[in-house]
């Protein structure tokens, strides 16, 4: 196991960088990296080799199959009335529908993600939506760089199929524009973009991004607020626990639905600054003020020390230390349907 992560991590390392981003300083960007706000704990690459020396990994099975009678969904078309309809599709991403927009959160399709389609962690289940009965896509919003999240084989399916609007981190233009995406648009946090009859806001995370040797936190990372008439989605993306959530929660409001992530947080001296424990995507839910919040981030692609299962078992304990709206994992595939208080 552990030699796998490592011919990995020399293959993140020897991949090619974007082009440098360059813009004016601000509290999270010093005009050459960008950085938390606040700054957080690094971990490096000596501390990924003492992991992956001394990890105590609970084993995932290779592959997991439908259960009986079960396989992928095929949500609707548009949703058009009043509802907010999120449907699980793997890790973490979700099609998110409302107000007659289709709006995807770092859309991974492939069997594998690294630098190539031989390398990088494989997959331990089927996507719970086929690729061919995705209804068309308006959007997609994408939280960083690194591989399980913009995944360009997928990007370039999509936008070859549908052009929709992709948007994230600055920096990253390069990346899309070398996968022939067409339309796309780099937002730094608190940017809004109007998309149909709602918008998309690019917010805070407590995240990193890298690609290759030396593109380090050259690409800004970020969650995303999708609103429309119908209501409010909080896509956390990937992100530590941090004081984001309260200014987000001061400045736009509490969601009808937060995506949140809840896998790869074990060891937590690794994983901590930027991965959420099950217990921290609690204190989240509760900070943001959402009506339901929605797991994320889980029994996809085997990244970190905890079992497949165990995120959900120890969000249910976290759950039960006291009185909390409701958070649900869901199953892959899964279509919620949610109705919100009017705004």
């Amino acid at each position: 196991m552990a030699s796998r992560w490592l011919i990995l991590s020399a293959a993140l390392l020897s991949a090619c960088a974007p082009t440098t981003y360059e813009g004016p300083v601000s509290p999270h960007f010093d005009g050459s990296r960008f950085h938390n706000d606040p700054e957080t704990h690094t971990v490096g690459f000596g501390d990924l080799l003492h992991w992956q020396l001394t990890a105590e990994r609970v084993a995932w099975p290779s592959w997991v199959d439908w259960p009986s009678g079960a396989g992928p969904s095929v949500p609707p078309r548009r949703v058009n009335d009043d509802t907010v309809r999120i449907t699980f599709v793997n890790h973490a991403t979700t099609l998110v529908q409302m107000g007659g927009l289709n709006v995807l959160t770092d859309p991974v399709w492939s069997y594998r993600v690294g630098p190539t389609s031989g390398v990088g962690p494989a997959r331990h289940h089927d996507p719970g939506v086929r690729f061919e009965d995705l209804p068309r896509i308006d959007a997609i919003v994408l939280s960083h760089d690194h591989y399980d999240h913009f995944d360009l084989p997928t990007l370039e399916r999509i936008s070859a199929r549908d052009n929709p609007l992709v948007l994230a981190g600055l920096g990253t233009g390069a990346l899309l524009t070398g996968a022939h995406v067409s339309r796309h648009d780099a937002l730094d946090w608190w940017d809004c973009r109007p998309v149909g009859d709602g918008r998309i806001c690019a917010l805070p995370a407590q995240h990193n991004s890298r690609r290759g040797l030396s593109d380090g936190n050259s690409t800004l990372w970020e969650s995303f607020w999708i609103e429309t008439r119908s209501g409010t989605v909080y896509f956390a993306g990937d992100t530590g626990f941090g004081p984001h959530f309260e200014r987000i929660r001061a400045r736009m409001g509490a969601p009808c639905v937060a995506l949140l992530p809840i896998g790869a947080y074990l060891p937590r001296w690794f994983m901590e600054p930027n991965h959420m424990s099950p217990a921290d995507a609690v204190r989240a839910h509760d900070i943001l003020g959402a009506s339901t919040s929605v797991a994320i981030h889980i029994k996809t692609f085997e990244q970190s020390d905890e079992g497949m299962d165990q995120p959900k078992a120890d969000l249910f304990s976290a759950l039960r230390s006291g009185v909390h709206a409701p958070f649900v994992v869901p199953e892959f595939g899964e279509q919620m349907s949610f109705r919100c208080a009017p705004q």
